[in-house]
């Protein structure tokens, strides 16, 4: 597969998410008016501060990386077991992209178009998401559509396991400065999730 079919795999993951533009000031609660307490259905919509904000921009580019790559297994893989690995992460962090464009919405933070993505040819990087924790280069893309069989395997499974270090350090920073409550449910279950993940690339690592 060529750049351009590479960069097409990318912009078939981006097809339905609207990434938010990046870079926040220091957590500061942010609230949307009107009288009252608010209700339990309403605090997605209520609670939150810009620690939330970050992590929902940032965390949507970063789970759509991790689709596009693990897209890539198709026609690559050679093991079973990384063919079944891509295939839960695709399925995972599919709705989680959709979630978390709920929660913009609902913050009325304005998402910008998928077309505005100024490194989208760079594919691999993203704009200015190039520098986001466990985010791979343009380079990095590049190397795994060229590999195959078990070198893709190995390649595959690296570079993954670095990619979900990073989101898992990205929900930690949630955790620990955010306020809204379903964003901080997500990142738990990030970490949950992506940790097992991890544990199961590192053996998998051993035998292909």
């Amino acid at each position: 597969m060529n750049r351009k079919s590479v960069i097409g795999v990318l912009i078939a993951a981006l097809t339905t998410v609207a990434v938010a533009g990046c870079g926040t000031s220091a957590p500061a609660a942010t609230s949307t008016t009107g009288a009252g307490a608010p209700s339990a259905s309403s605090s997605a919509t209520v609670q939150h501060n810009d620690a939330d904000i970050a992590f929902v921009q940032g965390m949507i580019p970063h789970h759509t990386q991790a689709v596009a790559m693990a897209q890539l297994v198709d026609g690559r893989a050679s093991s079973p077991k990384v063919i079944e690995l891509a295939k839960q992460i695709e399925q995972a962090q599919g709705p989680e992209i959709t979630q978390m464009q709920g929660f913009l919405s609902s913050w009325n933070v304005a998402a910008a178009p998928t077309g505005s993505m100024g490194g989208m040819a760079g594919m691999g990087g993203m704009g200015g998401t190039s520098g986001m924790s466990g985010m791979m280069t343009d380079q990095q893309m590049q190397q795994l559509d060229s590999a195959n069989g078990a070198a893709f395997d190995r390649m595959w499974l690296q570079m993954m396991t670095e990619h979900h270090n990073g989101a898992v350090e990205m929900a930690q920073t949630e955790l620990r400065d955010g306020q809204n409550p379903e964003a901080k449910a997500l990142a738990q279950k990030i970490i949950d999730a992506q940790q097992a993940e991890i544990t199961t690339m590192k053996q998998l690592l051993t035998t292909v």
